[in-house]
């Protein structure tokens, strides 16, 4: 990451949420709040006009939800990370949403500074989620037979490497420390990252271990 702030949008149907979040981002040296929204269909428009590097998507909100909203940016080039925010942990529309493409989410009572951390790491593109959260989200969220099966076909259309990469993804590695445990550069690694999530056609990591997860 460079020296300069770090850019987030805020999407939220509560004004106090917003408010709650803005003035606990304002007080962050290297973070600043790019604009607000109120509801998902607003987010296309505003990610264009305020280039933010970081999205705190609410979950559920009356007109488009965050699941719809992250699937559109997605689509974008060079789209931003997207952080949804919940009320519940265990529930299968966070899955829905990290499917979709969010990094990661987290509770709407999670500590400052940990929101914080998630914000600085979704915009670096390291992990946002645990490997424990991310497994005991999957297994309480069961996994219709048909997902699990598209996730083993499309895994196996990796490179024994790819699948090794991708395997470190799920357990929570960052691409410095794939490069150590598999003796490769961190370029090498970040080659063999674009490719596999190529042809895993997904946006991100958080995906990636999603779908090794599905596939056990």
């Amino acid at each position: 990451m460079s020296d300069r702030s770090l850019r987030v949008l805020l999407v939220d149907d509560d004004p106090l949420v917003r408010m709650g979040l803005r003035t606990m981002l304002g007080g962050v040296p290297d973070l600043v709040v790019a604009g607000e929204a109120e509801d998902g269909a607003e987010v296309l428009d505003l990610v264009a006009s305020t280039r933010p590097d970081v999205v705190l998507m609410d979950l559920k909100m009356p007109g488009t939800d965050g699941i719809a909203a992250t699937a559109q940016l997605r689509g974008r080039p060079d789209a931003p990370a997207v952080i949804v925010l919940t009320t519940y942990d265990a529930d299968d529309q966070v899955l829905r949403a990290l499917r979709a493409g969010a990094a990661g989410f987290v509770l709407k009572h999670t500590p400052p500074a940990d929101i914080v951390a998630a914000v600085r790491r979704a915009a670096a593109g390291e992990p946002v989620l645990s490997p424990s959260v991310l497994a005991g989200l999957i297994k309480h969220v069961t996994t219709p037979d048909r997902d699990r099966q598209h996730a083993r076909d499309l895994l196996d259309a990796l490179t024994d490497r790819e699948r090794a990469i991708a395997t470190a993804i799920a357990r929570g590695r960052t691409n410095r420390e794939i490069a150590a445990e598999l003796y490769l550069s961190t370029a090498t690694v970040k080659a063999h990252l674009t490719r596999l999530m190529a042809k895993l056609d997904v946006a991100n990591r958080t995906q990636v271990a999603v779908l090794l997860h599905e596939a056990e």
